[in-house]
Order: C-alpha cells, then structure tokens, then sequence
C-alpha cells in the first residue's frame, strides 16, 4: 500500500463514540470467546464494519491492547481515582495512603471482568507474543497514569523523595495489588483479613523506604 494510500486514525465525536463501541464490543466478546474471535465478529457486535475497526485499532493485537489497557484502568477510576489525587492535599499521608490502597484494591479484588481479561492475557501469550511486545512499547507511566501523578506530585512536594518513578510505581503495585493478581490466576483468593494486612505493611514499606528523611 502507498503512503497516500493509508489511512489516518479517525478523530472527533463521532469517531470517538465508534472507538468506544469497538472496545466494548470487543472486551465481551475476548471474555466470551477468548482472542480467536474474528474481527468481522467484533465489528457486527459494534455495529461498524470491519474497516472502521481496522481504520481504528489497524490489528487484533492492538485492538486487544485496546480492552486491557482500558479494563486494567478501571480499578483506578471513580473512588480510587479521587482517593489518589487527595493525598497532595493530606494532612495525614500515611492515613490517606491507607485509605487509598484500601479503596483501590477493593476494586481490584471485586473486579472479575478485568481479572478474566488479566488471565487472558497469560493464556494467549504463548500464541501471540505480540500481545507482548505490545504491551512492553508503552512504558511504566503510561500503563499507569493515576499513580504516577500521585507519587510524582508527592514527590515535588517533597513529602516523598523519589529518585526513580518508574521502579516507585512497580514496588508500590508490587506490595499492593500484584499478589491479589498472582493468586486470582490460580483461582483462589486472599481474604478480607490478610488483605489489611498487606494493605498496612505494604504502606509502611513504601513510606519507610520513600519517606523524607531517607538519603
């Protein structure tokens, strides 16, 4: 295909409003089917064709990074969300930490959607590496944005001396999310009880490690 001959990216509105539609559409049907689902499947469910899919997402694999980064956003919307941005703004920073990763890993506990697109992931990736390498050419903050902006504003305040943002952000999943996510691939759970307690140790952690008065 000739350069003219490629199509840009549709924006505005309505084209937006499409974009949204697919990613619906597609997220059901992954969940449903799993990745073999063909795209002129995801576009009759959209209600678009199968060129406004491809003119929008170019490939299935883009399009599923679509669904995941969408899906793995939620638990970091509405109530976690402003939970994060309101530490700038506490007088308390370990209270409000706490009260944040509490809100924020409650979402991600009670969220199967997006643990049945996590798992997902790991089941195609044998398959399609290209899920992959997808995934791995966006970086740390852009996976993450919520977080990133707390501690990054954190950090400029200097209420936390961060040195590297994008292994603060790792750790700070890591003590906090990540062994929810490890244990749901099993099919088990941790319960209500240790979950505080990871919540509570894993705060103090990352204070005692990031704090002010460390070198």
């Amino acid at each position: 295909m000739s350069v003219d001959g490629i199509k840009r990216t549709p924006s505005g509105p309505r084209a937006e409003l499409k974009r949204q539609a697919i990613v619906r559409a597609a997220r059901e049907l992954f969940l449903r089917e799993g990745f073999g689902v063909g795209m002129d499947t995801i576009a009759a469910e959209a209600g678009v064709s199968k060129v406004t899919v491809y003119n929008h997402f170019g490939s299935k694999e883009a399009l599923f990074t679509a669904v995941i980064t969408d899906a793995l956003d939620e638990p970091l919307a509405g109530e976690s969300a402003s939970a994060l941005e309101e530490l700038a703004d506490a007088e308390d920073l370990r209270a409000a930490l706490l009260e944040a990763a509490r809100t924020w890993v409650h979402a991600v506990r009670t969220n199967h959607e997006v643990t049945a697109l996590r798992n997902l992931v790991a089941a195609e990736l044998h398959r399609f590496p290209e899920l992959g390498e997808a995934w791995r050419h966006r970086g740390t903050e852009s996976h993450h944005p919520a977080v990133a902006n707390a501690l990054r504003v954190l950090s400029e305040q200097g209420r936390l001396k961060i040195p590297d943002l994008q292994v603060a952000i790792i750790q700070f999943y890591g003590l906090l999310v990540f062994p929810h996510m490890v244990f749901s691939s099993y099919g088990t759970a941790i319960d209500e009880e240790l979950t505080d307690r990871l919540i509570i140790s894993g705060i103090d952690m990352f204070l005692d490690h990031y704090g002010p008065g460390n070198a």
